[in-house]
């Protein structure tokens, strides 16, 4: 457990604040224009001093805090930025919980500030008292209880740094109330006290020149990129790396928009669910040049049969992942951004003329391309129904006639549709793409959606959802409506929990086990989400036609506040291809 106790570096100046009034100013000091906040009896003196700012600082009331906690995510995933998420001590901060998880997996810097009892009732299971630095240990970078409020200005410092240095990650902050009410005179000057913390590594030279010989050696080279490149911000060097040395591109869930998907070196997506081509190509490769990632068992599968044919690199700025679950021939344990710019700088010498312009793998490439035109992603004719591929593709495509992809951001809860939109809407830049990966978390989609578009108010943001996930968070509709937040909802509705039902056809003679989310078969479709839409203030429709859907998504697109469009689609279709979880590509479903 982290309790500040030292006292301020140098003399403090100034007028003396209460400490909620401190810790707002703090995130203003520290570029914060949006918290997301429900209070509560623990954080209340937080709530009076954010009401003191509105003209700085925009405070949104979710109605749940896991809610408020996703739409930070929705801020930080296509800002960068440290987001900041507030609620109250016991059962309000412990909703915090999935969402603080859920970022530690997929490195968010995220900062949750949680109200706590007053440090004279601490530890004596006070109303309301949970311990949350001991429940949030595992799942957080850094963990802070705050006891006095000298601490204030030296936490807030040390928070925003750690969040957004190295690999981002999230942080609690736990204020205990009379901290929030007693005053001091502020040192904002005040110096952090890190000692040991040292999270940006650069990669020298000599550590990357065996780089270069592995892709000299390499006849059949692939690139597996993921989330550290988003977070590194090495997408255009990651671009001119590939195009430099002609060698195919593979994404993670969270790559995805780091490389141009239209691009003819890109594979699109690999792993479980994950392009054939891109996998058989992973397969047969006899160098991996793995960057950003960390061997996530939804893209390699059978840890002993992934990638097992060649030499791999990996360049990770956590040193912890190097080695963790595969071993690296050459590591590279440093910035993901800067290791490219210097490979690509070493490219450009003469001495390494020969390994640009991509001749060097003209048969690795036949093979790849046969492979493509073998087993694309592809999906059946509707008919006069809707399957959820094809609203995608719709979806996608009428985008890019409008010419709005540029600008618009897709955020997804998790399940079929999640891997459906992953495949099927196709991602050229960074940023664009928001989505639960690591932890999975079902209700994830609509409240980032809202955080996103509170982020980029002037771009389309739409959540490519599915019934059961979005039930989970269903009440931020009303934040949608009383926030003015214009988000877009395109609901894939198949009555089922689709991904569980379809392990259960695969697996379990199609077994339902508690699968199916209506209320009979022989009922209308249940719940009634126009109505549910309606009670909260939003526009809504359903359709149930192949001819109506391209009216309906323009409409969606075009609605000047947030709309739910109501897809009534079957449940049998199956995310394909597959490799089931624990096996390999041989063992991998096309149909």
């Amino acid at each position: 457990m982290a309790a500040p106790t030292s006292t301020p570096r140098t003399a403090p100046t100034g007028t003396p604040m209460n400490g909620a009034d401190i810790l707002v100013e703090a995130l203003i000091r520290h570029g914060v224009d949006t918290v997301f906040a429900y209070p509560g009896g623990a954080s209340m003196p937080i709530h009076q001093s954010l009401t003191k700012v509105t003209d700085r600082l925009r405070t949104i009331l979710p109605r749940h805090e896991q809610g408020g906690g996703f739409m930070a995510h929705g801020y930080s995933r296509t800002t960068g930025k440290a987001s900041v998420c507030v609620s109250t001590s016991g059962p309000g901060a412990t909703n915090f919980v999935t969402c603080l998880a859920d970022a530690k997996m997929d490195s968010i810097p995220m900062i949750a500030i949680t109200g706590q009892v007053s440090t004279k009732v601490l530890g004596n299971d006070a109303f309301q008292e949970t311990p949350m630095v001991e429940i949030c240990r595992g799942i957080t970078k850094h963990h802070y209880l705050l006891t006095r409020v000298e601490d204030i200005t030296r936490v807030m410092k040390e928070a925003f740094h750690i969040a957004t240095t190295g690999r981002p990650g999230p942080i609690i902050i736990d204020v205990c109330k009379d901290v929030q009410q007693d005053t001091t005179i502020p040192n904002w000057d005040v110096a952090m006290d890190l000692p040991g913390y040292r999270p940006m590594r650069k990669a020298r030279r000599a550590e990357l020149e065996p780089v270069i010989a592995a892709i000299r050696a390499s006849k059949k080279p692939f690139i597996y990129a993921g989330g550290g490149i988003t977070h590194a911000g090495a997408a255009a060097e990651l671009k001119e790396f590939a195009e430099l040395t002609g060698i195919p591109v593979g994404l993670t869930v969270h790559g995805l928009g780091n490389f141009p998907a239209e691009h003819y070196l890109c594979l699109q997506m690999l792993g479980m669910h994950g392009t054939v081509y891109s996998n058989y190509a992973v397969n047969e490769a006899d160098l991996l040049l793995a960057l950003g990632v960390r061997f996530d068992d939804r893209v390699t599968g059978k840890l002993a049969e992934f990638a097992k044919h060649g030499k791999i690199v990996h360049v990770d700025i956590d040193k912890s992942e190097i080695h963790k679950n595969k071993f690296a021939h050459v590591p590279v344990h440093g910035d993901v951004r800067f290791a490219l710019a210097e490979l690509n700088a070493l490219l450009r010498e003469e001495k390494n003329a020969d390994l640009v312009g991509g001749g060097r793998y003209g048969d690795w490439w036949r093979q790849i391309d046969a492979w493509r035109e073998s087993d694309p992603l592809k999906f059946q004719d509707p008919g006069k129904n809707i399957i959820p591929q094809f609203a995608i593709r719709r979806l996608w495509e009428i985008l890019r006639d409008r010419k709005q992809l540029d600008d618009t951001i897709i955020t997804t809860g998790v399940g079929q549709h999640q891997m459906w939109a992953a495949q099927f809407f196709p991602f050229n830049k960074p940023r664009k793409w928001i989505t639960s990966g690591g932890l999975g978390t079902m209700g994830f989609g609509l409240p980032s959606a809202l955080g996103a578009k509170v982020a980029f108010p002037d771009n389309l943001v739409i959540d490519i959802d599915g019934d059961g996930s979005f039930l989970m968070n269903v009440q931020e509709l009303a934040t949608a409506h009383a926030e003015k937040i214009p988000a877009k909802v395109l609901l894939l509705n198949n009555q089922h929990l689709g991904m569980v039902m379809q392990w259960e056809d695969r697996f379990f003679g199609s077994n339902r086990a508690h699968t199916y989310l209506g209320a009979g078969e022989d009922k209308d479709p249940y719940p009634d989400f126009v109505k549910i839409a309606a009670g909260f203030g939003v526009e809504a429709k359903s359709i149930v036609a192949r001819d109506d859907l391209d009216a309906a998504l323009i409409e969606m697109i075009e609605s000047k506040g947030p709309y739910l469009l109501n897809v009534h689609v079957p449940h049998q279709e199956h995310v394909l291809p597959m490799i089931p979880g624990g096996m390999s590509v041989k063992d991998i479903i096309k149909a």
